[in-house]
């Protein structure tokens, strides 16, 4: 009788061992698989957080310059907005503005450009519909050491206090803004189809101007 409860205890410590060895196996593979989901968490808020930013964080590792016409002044060894003008302070949603004002050439090659309107905005939308660009098209160009007088109409579609520029961008060079005026914009938004068959189009253009600035960054080489 003493000799079977020998066995039983020996078999039942063999059995306390192996289930503290198999509790210790599952307690370090759940404290690993933690681990690697904060690890994996922690690395996908980053990237949300990189993309939510776009590349404003290069901002904070090369120096550059800051909007309202700071960028158009280090732009001037190539081209010069010169005359910025605009036909209205204030505006409401569906009427025009207008941007007029004269590029000056600084330098003896032809230079390649293309013009749009840049405007900054404390509220989220922050939307205008581009109506008409003269010089016209999309891409122009600009001879060397030429004056070429430039209008931009584009019309307002979401109420907000803006600061808007006129903006350049050379080809291999890089953007530029003017030096901007504030305009107030009332009344209700105005809601346009989404173009999706231009979202495709739309995100090139995005990118392609992210590749041409972070490619001429800093600034003080324009």
């Amino acid at each position: 009788m003493l000799i079977i409860d020998v066995k039983h205890i020996r078999i039942r410590s063999i059995l306390v061992m192996k289930v503290k060895y198999i509790t210790m196996c599952i307690i370090i593979l759940n404290i690993r698989t933690m681990v690697e989901k904060k690890i994996f968490v922690l690395g996908l808020t980053a990237v949300l957080a990189l993309g939510t930013l776009g590349f404003n964080w290069v901002d904070s590792i090369l120096p550059t310059a800051d909007a309202h016409g700071v960028q158009a002044q280090l732009q001037s060894r190539f081209v010069r907005i010169e005359d910025e003008t605009f036909n209205r302070q204030s505006l409401q949603t569906g009427e025009t503005l207008t941007v007029k004002g004269t590029l000056v050439s600084l330098v003896e090659r032809d230079l390649r450009g293309w013009l749009s309107i840049f405007s900054e905005s404390t509220n989220a939308g922050n939307r205008w519909e581009m109506l008409a660009r003269d010089p016209p098209g999309n891409v122009f160009d600009i001879p060397g050491n030429s004056v070429v007088d430039y209008e931009l109409s584009a019309k307002a579609l979401e109420a907000g206090v803006y600061h808007v520029h006129t903006q350049l961008n050379i080809a291999k060079v890089g953007p530029g803004l003017g030096p901007g005026q504030t305009v107030v914009v009332e009344g209700e938004p105005i809601l346009k189809p989404i173009p999706y068959t231009n979202i495709a189009y739309q995100s090139i253009i995005i990118g392609v101007g992210y590749v041409i600035t972070f490619a001429t960054r800093p600034w003080q080489v324009i």
